[in-house]
C-alpha cells in the first residue's frame, strides 16, 4: 500500500447518524456481547492451566506459550487486520472474525496435544486481533458524537469483565465437566453470539448511513499522508516513544498476573480450578477499576499542569513495583493477598497517562494510528511475552520465583517514563513550531 489515508478524529460535523436508536443500541449489545466472548474465550485457558498440566504434563514455559501467542498475534495484526475491515466493511469484518476465534475456540477443546493446542490458540488471536478497533469503531459510527466517550468507556470495560467471566465459568465448567467443556462453552457462545450479530446488523444499513453522514462532512476534511509521513508523526520524538514503551514494559506485569494468578492460588493456597479461577477473576477486576480511578487522579492533578501525567505514570510504576515484590515475598496469607491485590490496583494505572500523553504527542489527524501503536507496544512489550517469560522462569525456580521477579519490569518503565518527561517540554515546543510552518506555508 503506497498511501495512508486518514480522517481527522476532530472536525465541525456534528450531525447525529440516521440509525434509528432501539436498532442502535441494539448493534451496541450485540457488539459488546461479542467483546465478552473474545476475552472469555482468551482468558479461559488460565483456569483450566492446572488440569492441563495433569493431562499432558505441560512445562510451564509451554502453558505461557499458549496464552502468549494469542498476545503476540493481536499485536502483530490488529493494524493491518483494522485497515482491511475498514475497507471491506465492519459488520462483514466484525462476523468474520468472530466465527474464526469462536472456531478456534473450538479447535482448542478438540486439541489432543500441545502442538494443535498451540495452533489453535495462534487462530483465536488471529480471529481476536482486530476486534476492539473495528468494533468500536462501528459503534462510534452509529451513535451521536456527544456519547463517544461514554460508549467507548463502556464498550472497553468489556475486556474485563469478559476476562472475569472467562475465568471464573472456565473453572468451574473444568471442575465438573472437564477443561475440554470449558472450551466448548465459550466456543458455542460465541457461535450463537456470531449468528445473532450476522441476522440482526447489516452491512447496508450500517454503510448507508455512514456514507450519508460522509457525504454531509464538510469539504477538506479528509487528510491524505503517505506512509513516510504516517510513521514520522508515529515517531516524531523521544517522549512518545518513551510513552510507548513505557506502557509496554508496565503491562508485562499486568499480563503475567492475569495468566498466572489461577496456577498461584491452585499451588500455594490449595484451591481446586474453579475456585481458583473466581479468586484470579477477582484480581482482575481490581486491575480493571484501578485502570479507571488512576486514570481519573491522573487527571484531577495534572488538570493545570499536563506534564504532571509523566510523574504519575512514574509513581504507579514504582508504587506497583514495592508492592508487589513484598507481596510475593510475604508468606502466603491474608497480608500477601492484600498487598497483591493493592498493587494490581495501581500496575495498570500508567495506561490512561501514557494513552494522554501518545495523544499529545501526535497529530490529531492520526490519533487512530497513534493508538493503534500504543496497542502494539502494550502487546509486542507487555501482554505477549510477560506469560512467557514467566513460565520458562517459572520452570527454572519456580512459579513463585518468577512472579518475584517479574516487579522489576516496572523499574524499566518508570526509567522510559522518566526519559520521557525530561524531553517533554522540548518535544512539545519542537511540534508546536513545525504546526506554525506548516500553516504558514
Amino acid at each position: 500500500m503506497d498511501a495512508h489515508c486518514i480522517e481527522p478524529a476532530t472536525g465541525n460535523f456534528s450531525v447525529a447518524p440516521a440509525v434509528p436508536r432501539t436498532y442502535a443500541w441494539v448493534v451496541f449489545a450485540l457488539t459488546f456481547g461479542l467483546l465478552l466472548s473474545d476475552y472469555m474465550s482468551r482468558q479461559v485457558l488460565n483456569a483450566v492451566f492446572p488440569l492441563l498440566k495433569s493431562a499432558w504434563g505441560l512445562s510451564d514455559t509451554r502453558l505461557g506459550s499458549l496464552s502468549g501467542v494469542v498476545a503476540l498475534i493481536v499485536g502483530l495484526l490488529t493494524f493491518p487486520l483494522s485497515v482491511i475491515a475498514d475497507r471491506w466493511g465492519r459488520v462483514r469484518g466484525i462476523v468474520a472474525m468472530a466465527a474464526v476465534w469462536s472456531l478456534a475456540t473450538l479447535g482448542c477443546a478438540l486439541a489432543t496435544n500441545f502442538g494443535e493446542m498451540l495452533v489453535a490458540r495462534a487462530f483465536v488471536g488471529l480471529g481476536e486481533a482486530a476486534y476492539g478497533s473495528v468494533g468500536v469503531a462501528l459503534i462510534l459510527s452509529i451513535f451521536p458524537m456527544h456519547l463517544r466517550s461514554t460508549l467507548t468507556a463502556a464498550f472497553m470495560a468489556g475486556g474485563a469483565f469478559g476476562s472475569v467471566l472467562g475465568m471464573s465459568l472456565g473453572g468451574v465448567v473444568a471442575v465438573h465437566l472437564g477443561w475440554r467443556w470449558s472450551f466448548g462453552t465459550m466456543a458455542l457462545l460465541g457461535i450463537l453470539l456470531t449468528a445473532a450479530f450476522w441476522l440482526v446488523v447489516t452491512e447496508k444499513r450500517i454503510c448507508s448511513d455512514h456514507r450519508n453522514a460522509h457525504e454531509r462532512r464538510p469539504n477538506g476534511q479528509g487528510v491524505c499522508s503517505s506512509l513516510r509521513m504516517l510513521v514520522a508523526g508515529l515517531f516524531s520524538t523521544i517522549s512518545v516513544v518513551c510513552a510507548y514503551v513505557g506502557s509496554g514494559l508496565q503491562l508485562f506485569i499486568l499480563g503475567s498476573l492475569f495468566v498466572w494468578m489461577p496456577s498461584f492460588l491452585n499451588r500455594y493456597y490449595g484451591l481446586a480450578p474453579d475456585k481458583a479461577g473466581a479468586g484470579a477473576a477477582m484480581f482482575v477486576m481490581i486491575g480493571a477499576v484501578g485502570m479507571v480511578l488512576c486514570g481519573i487522579v491522573t487527571d484531577r492533578v495534572s488538570q493545570t499542569v499536563p506534564a504532571r501525567k509523566w510523574g504519575t505514570a512514574i509513581a504507579y510504576c514504582l508504587i506497583s513495583f514495592t508492592l508487589l515484590l513484598i507481596g510475593f515475598h510475604v508468606k502466603p496469607g491474608a497480608l500477601q493477598l492484600v498487598l497483591i491485590g493493592v498493587g494490581m490496583l495501581v500496575v495498570a494505572g500508567t495506561s490512561g497517562p501514557a494513552g494522554a500523553m501518545v495523544a499529545n504527542l501526535t497529530p490529531s489527524t492520526i490519533h487512530a494510528s497513534a493508538f493503534a501503536t500504543l496497542t502494539l507496544a502494550n502487546n509486542l512489550l507487555g501482554l505477549a511475552p510477560g506469560p512467557f517469560v514467566t513460565g520458562v522462569v517459572a520452570d527454572r525456580v519456580g512459579l513463585l520465583g518468577a512472579l518475584q521477579w517479574i516487579p522489576l519490569m516496572a523499574l524499566l518503565a518508570a526509567v522510559a517514563f522518566a526519559i520521557g518527561r525530561s524531553n517533554y517540554s522540548n518535544d512539545l515546543r519542537r511540534l508546536d513550531a513545525l504546526r506554525r510552518a506548516a500553516k504558514k506555508s
